[in-house]
């Protein structure tokens, strides 16, 4: 099944009477004979064989009662020192803690098990003791250990022929690489599983790894190939009542029904398994159910049903300590009370998810599994290079002395070649790399040449006009052909032209700076709604020159991992231009907003808009594509492509909608502030 594995022991058999299942007779029927036993003695092999038997049959009906029988079968083998009994009880035992959750415990049960085995030379219970060690590792996370496992259970299962425990084996490693969403490897083993199950010809086996199949099916999005092997499988399961089976192979369906975003048909078959489990003691599965109806019942909008689901089979997950479904019901919940407001919640099962969703995917838990990637391409080289050298020698082994002869005037050839071939590799190399050096000097000799050229192009349109009405005010107030109080009314104006030489030479040199590579990004914690702040009380004067509104919608939580400095220049910038171009009475409103990895700053203004034709130019660095605000304000038309370079420089993009007479809204993405971040700072 889908998160568990299979043990090669005999399960229940049911049978179907007026629309309900029923169980066959083969537990009563251990039980009667167990009672027979009983009568007579219980100190005797057959009476321990028996009802260690019934408390495998047990399993997923009444877990307990598995744990109960094991150490009655523990204590009446120890007593008569039957070994063979003493390995199966503590295979129970291990069986019971891994349903527990105890994987630990279980682990250890299943070793002393695996020692009595290899002592009493029983070679196929040793094969089943391994590959019940293997699924604990599984359900552990320790892939690579759980991988090593099921490599000796092959070995084993191929020195006796074993033909249903290379099945099993197979197709647990199947799921290993499934569980790791490795699909490609994963399929692989699948295909090797369903030549061997073409062997044994058991219809419930071929059903049970059709499910699997159908499971993996619909996490790759092949759908129609999910629904076939589901169908058929179903339809086995059905006529030779295997209850078990078939409350997994029901959830299934529901689960390609979800995949098919139908997911009232999902909920459908969820609630046939939903029923099925009520007579099943089977916490795994019932874990992946209760997860698929909760993300059934939120797709539906019924957050408050889907809560209830999703928490039950998060509290399961935690109780056996089972990481997928830990992660499922985390990421559910933290969808959940995202939805209904409840971030505080929402962001406790988020840290829950991703610190679960790392543990899973993590490097050392591939180890194995790359190993075995390379053991099957290094087997089929092998393999491939024997046939190919088997083909050759038939073929050629009259010309043995012949070929070694080529063979030898080929490598004095080889050796000759290669050397002229190192000489002349030299000289290349060294002809490269002066060519690439010279392509390197123009190359930045053009850059210097074109920033040379856009400074004085800017200094000479937009900073040589202000600085010269400046001097010439300065000039007619010394010469006395100004008066005083004609002078002080200039002072507005002054101020104004001033500001704008400033805050021309603030960008001027920033964007120098990034030219000549000397501007250098030091990420760090930044609090966006300080940024803004300051910059609402740095150009309030303007605003209010204006008569217009300020308004800031940045949250105080919205802290990001960038260099403060550039995007301080970045928001003075957009503000700044917004203020330009919003005419008397306007509205510009600074917000932000939460994405996945990133928060999306933006500056809106109601003021004129831009065309098309502008909207083509404004980020242009090689140009200085400038207009005059709605107050005629002057600008140098650097402003945005310093923007466009400080946002890229700190992970972000840069872009603008903008409509005549409607208005433009500038927005650009910077990193958020994560916890990797805040350590390292």
């Amino acid at each position: 099944m889908s998160g568990s594995v299979k043990t090669g022991m005999l399960f229940v058999f049911l049978f179907y009477a007026n629309g309900n299942f029923a169980q066959l007779s083969l537990r009563d029927s251990l039980q009667i004979e167990v009672a027979k036993l009983q009568n007579s003695t219980k100190e005797n092999t057959d009476y321990i064989d028996l009802i260690l038997e019934l408390g495998l049959e047990q399993r997923y009906y009444n877990l307990d009662s598995l744990k109960i029988l094991s150490n009655e079968g523990l204590k009446l083998s120890t007593k008569i020192d039957y070994a063979k009994g003493m390995a199966k009880s503590y295979l129970g035992l291990g069986t019971f803690y891994s349903d527990k959750g105890k994987y630990d415990q279980s682990i250890t049960s299943l070793k002393k098990a695996l020692e009595i085995s290899v002592d009493s030379h029983d070679d196929q219970l040793r094969l089943t003791i391994l590959n019940t060690i293997g699924g604990q590792y599984d359900y552990k996370g320790d892939f690579d250990l759980a991988l090593r496992e099921y490599l000796k259970c092959i070995e084993i299962a191929e020195y006796l022929n074993d033909q249903n425990m290379l099945s099993i084996v197979n197709e647990n490693i199947a799921n290993l690489y499934i569980t790791q969403k490795d699909y490609e490897e994963g399929m692989f083993y699948y295909e090797k599983v369903k030549k061997i199950n073409e062997k044994i010809g058991d219809p419930i086996i071929i059903a049970e790894t059709m499910s699997n199949m159908a499971s993996t099916y619909a996490d790759i999005g092949k759908l129609e190939l999910a629904m076939f092997n589901i169908n058929t499988a179903i339809k086995t399961f059905e006529e030779n009542k295997i209850i078990d089976w078939l409350a997994y192979a029901y959830q299934v369906k529901g689960k390609v029904y979800l995949k098919q975003q139908k997911n009232k048909w999902a909920l459908y078959w969820y609630s046939q398994s939903e029923y099925l489990h009520e007579k099943l003691d089977d916490i795994r599965e019932k874990i992946t159910l209760l997860t698929g109806i909760a993300e059934a019942q939120l797709n539906l909008g019924k957050d408050s049903i889907s809560r209830i689901y999703a928490q039950r089979a998060y509290d399961l997950s935690k109780n056996i300590d089972a990481a997928s479904g830990i992660e499922e019901g985390s990421k559910l919940l933290y969808q959940i009370h995202k939805n209904n407001g409840d971030f505080k919640s929402a962001l406790e099962y988020h840290e829950i998810f991703k610190d679960v969703s790392t543990k899973i995917t993590r490097k050392e838990s591939m180890k194995g599994l790359n190993m075995l990637k390379t053991k099957i391409a290094y087997e089929k080289q092998k393999e491939y290079l024997i046939q190919e050298n088997e083909k050759a020698l038939s073929k050629q082994k009259n010309y043995v002395y012949a070929s070694l002869i080529i063979l030898f005037i080929f490598l004095v050839i080889t050796i000759l070649i290669k050397r002229n071939a190192k000489i002349q590799k030299k000289l290349n190399r060294e002809l490269i790399l002066k060519q690439e050096d010279l392509e390197r000097k123009e190359k930045y000799l053009h850059e210097v040449n074109h920033t040379k050229n856009k400074l004085f192009s800017i200094i000479g349109h937009d900073l040589r006009g202000p600085i010269g009405a400046f001097q010439g005010l300065i000039k007619l107030f010394k010469e006395g052909e100004m008066s005083k109080d004609e002078f002080i009314g200039f002072v507005p104006k002054l101020k104004s032209d001033i500001d704008h030489i400033s805050f021309t030479l603030n960008n001027l040199l920033s964007w120098g700076q990034t030219q000549m590579n000397g501007s250098v990004t030091k990420p760090g914690l930044t609090s966006i709604e300080n940024i803004v702040n300051e910059n609402i009380s740095l150009l309030s004067e303007v605003a209010n020159a204006k008569s217009i509104k300020l308004i800031n919608r940045i949250e105080p939580n919205t802290t990001t991992w960038c260099d403060s400095n550039q995007i301080d220049i970045v928001i003075r910038n957009l503000m700044s231009n917004a203020l330009k171009f919003t005419p008397e009475n306007g509205i510009v409103t600074i917000g932000a907003v939460e994405r996945t990895k990133q928060w999306e700053i933006y500056v809106r203004d109601n003021g004129v808009g831009m065309s098309e034709e502008t909207l083509g130019k404004i980020f242009d660095q090689s140009g200085t594509h400038s207009t005059y605000g709605t107050n005629d304000e002057k600008g140098t038309g650097l402003g945005l492509s310093l923007c466009k370079e400080m946002v890229e420089k700190n992970n972000g993009i840069i872009w603008v909608d903008s409509a005549i007479n409607k208005g433009s809204s500038f927005y650009f993405t910077i990193p958020k502030a994560r916890k990797e971040y805040k350590k390292t700072a």
